[in-house]
C-alpha cells in the first residue's frame, strides 16, 4: 500500500485525531481480540523479529540486513524471512542486494516452515512484530529519533501500529539517532526489562556529491530523514522530490525527472531503497547515497540476541 503519512500524525494531538478517533477505538479492540484469540505456533528454530510499531521509516529493514551479516560472522547461517507484498519490491531488491539470503511469502509462517527446510539456524523476521501467531522470538522494536512515537495514538488518529503496551512484548528497542533520557525513562515505565540501543547511519559515498548542484528524491516513510543527512553533511540540495512511500514511477516519470535534472544542471541523489526503481534508466545523472546502518555498543547488543541460543 501506498501512502504519503499525513502531517497531524506528529503533531500535537489536534482537531484531525480526535475526529478519527472513534476509529482508533475500533482499531484498538480489533487489535486486543486478535491477540487474545490468536492461537500461537512454537517453531523448532530461533526466530529474531525485527518489528515497529510506528507505520513506517523506522529501519527495520536496514536492521535486519545489519543483524543477518553480523550473525554470519558469527557462524550462525541466518535468513531473512519476509511477507510478500507485491508493492514492496523496492525492499526486497535492497534486501538482495546487501544480503543473499531471503526467504518471501505470503505467509511467514510458511516462510520459517521453509527456512527450517532449506536447514538455517536462525529466522530474522523482517516486520513481524503484529504477527501474533509465532510464539519464540526475540522482538527489536525500532523507532526513529525525529519521529518517535509521534502524536502517540494509534491509527488512524496516529502513526501508530498499536499502542505503546505493546512494548511489553518487546525485548530489545533500537533508536536510530542520539540519545532520549525523557524516551527511555517512558517505555522503562512500560517494561523495565527493556534494552535500549542506539545506531547511526554512516554515508560512505558522500563525498562523490560534494560540490554539485542536487536534486533529492525520496519515496520512503520519512523523507525528510533522509533530506536532513544530507543537509547534515552539507550537501547542495537545490530541490527536493517527494513521493508516497514504496511509490512506483512510470518509465515517462523517470525520463521526465532526468530530463528537469540535465536542463538544470542537477545531479539526482536517493537513497538505496529508491534507487532500485532507477537502476535500469542509464544517466549519470542518477545515484544514491549509500549508507552503513551503524550499532553504538554492538557487542553489547549482540550478546542480548545470543540469548536466543542459550
Amino acid at each position: 500500500m501506498m501512502f504519503s503519512k499525513p502531517k497531524f500524525w506528529d503533531d500535537k494531538i489536534g482537531i484531525y485525531s480526535i475526529i478519527l478517533f472513534p476509529f482508533t477505538l475500533i482499531t484498538l479492540v480489533f487489535i486486543f481480540l486478535k491477540k487474545k484469540f490468536t492461537k500461537k505456533i512454537k517453531f523448532n528454530i530461533p526466530i529474531i523479529c525485527v518489528g515497529n510499531i510506528y507505520i513506517g521509516g523506522t529501519g527495520k529493514t536496514p536492521t535486519s540486513i545489519l543483524l543477518a551479516r553480523e550473525l554470519s560472522r558469527l557462524k550462525k547461517n541466518p535468513v531473512i524471512v519476509r511477507k510478500y507484498y507485491k508493492y514492496q519490491k523496492d525492499e526486497h531488491e535492497l534486501i538482495k542486494s546487501n544480503f543473499k539470503n531471503l526467504i518471501l511469502d505470503n505467509s511467514r509462517i510458511a516462510g520459517i516452515n521453509e527456512a527450517i527446510k532449506m536447514n538455517y539456524d536462525t529466522v530474522i523476521l523482517d516486520d513481524g512484530f503484529q504477527e501474533y501467531k509465532i510464539k519464540n522470538k526475540i522482538n527489536i522494536i525500532c523507532f526513529n529519533q525525529h519521529q518517535l512515537i509521534g502524536n502517540g495514538l494509534v491509527l488512524p488518529s496516529g502513526p501508530l501500529r498499536e499502542s505503546l503496551k505493546s512494548l511489553n512484548n518487546a525485548n530489545i528497542i533500537l533508536i536510530n539517532g542520539e540519545e532520549d533520557g525523557n524516551f527511555e525513562k517512558k517505555i522503562l515505565k512500560i517494561n523495565k526489562n527493556l534494552k535500549i540501543f542506539y545506531s547511526f547511519y554512516k554515508p560512505l559515498n558522500i563525498e562523490q556529491f560534494k560540490k554539485k548542484k542536487l536534486v533529492a528524491l525520496a519515496s520512503i516513510g520519512n523523507p525528510n530523514n533522509f533530506f536532513k543527512l544530507l543537509n547534515d553533511h552539507n550537501l547542495m540540495v537545490k530541490k527536493k522530490l517527494v513521493y508516497p512511500d514504496h511509490y512506483r514511477f512510470s518509465d515517462k516519470q523517470i525520463e521526465n525527472i532526468i530530463f528537469e535534472a540535465e536542463k538544470d544542471d542537477y545531479h539526482i541523489i536517493m537513497t538505496e531503497k529508491d534507487f532500485s526503481k532507477f537502476k535500469y534508466h542509464k544517466s549519470n545523472r542518477l545515484n544514491f547515497l549509500k549508507v552503513s546502518l551503524e550499532l553504538k555498543k554492538i557487542e553489547k547488543f549482540l550478546n542480548e540476541i545470543k540469548e536466543i541460543y542459550a
